[in-house]
This record gives structure tokens, C-alpha cells and sequence, in this order.
């Protein structure tokens, strides 16, 4: 269960950047830049370096320094469009989702 929480959270991360980006984009070309080429880049770089099947997989303190990257932007992003309650239950549940994947050693 908390493997499909991480998963599910990764998604929000995905989807609040996205809408980071179409709401502070000014202009549609400025809008679908950020909107899609921002997650994208996310996308990426955790593609490359952080999923499972990874083809330059990190591990200890680079993976978590990557972790903290990618879902620290999805909180910035959050707060940045003023949905302060979301950042904060994001970020809990992502510390939380955190703490028991060490435990649990997933």
C-alpha cells in the first residue's frame, strides 16, 4: 500500500508543477512551455535517475538529495499558486510515505 501511495504522490508532484505552469505562465506559448515542458523535465530526470528502472539509478544520499528536488518543486509549486493547505499535505505525506519506506526498506 504505501509502494501505490509513492506512486500516486510522484503523479501529484507531476500534476502540481503542471499547474504551476499554466497559471503563472504569461501568454499561451509561456503557459504550454511551462505547463508541459517543466513536468516533462521531471519526468526525465527521475526516468534517468530515480525510478526503478533507471538507467543511472542513484542510491542513498543522492537518490534522497533528487527526492527532496523533485518534491520540494511540487511544494514550491503549490505554495506559489497559493494552495498553502495542499503544499503542506503533500509534503506531510510525502515525509510520512518517506519515514516508512526506510522501516519497511522498500
Amino acid at each position: 500500500m504505501n509502494l501505490v501511495l509513492r506512486f500516486l504522490l510522484e503523479v501529484c508532484a507531476i500534476v502540481a508543477v503542471s499547474y504551476w505552469g499554466f497559471v503563472v505562465g504569461k501568454g499561451m506559448v509561456f503557459k504550454i512551455l511551462l505547463g508541459i515542458g517543466t513536468p516533462l523535465l521531471i519526468m526525465i530526470i527521475w526516468g534517468l535517475f530515480g525510478s526503478p528502472a533507471a538507467q543511472i539509478p542513484l542510491t542513498g544520499g543522492y537518490r534522497l538529495l533528487l527526492e527532496i528536488a523533485i518534491f520540494g518543486c511540487a511544494i514550491l509549486a503549490l505554495l506559489a499558486v497559493s494552495k498553502s493547505t495542499l503544499a503542506f499535505i503533500f509534503g506531510a505525506l510525502v515525509i510520512v510515505n518517506k519515514i516508512l519506506m526506510y522501516v519497511w526498506n522498500q
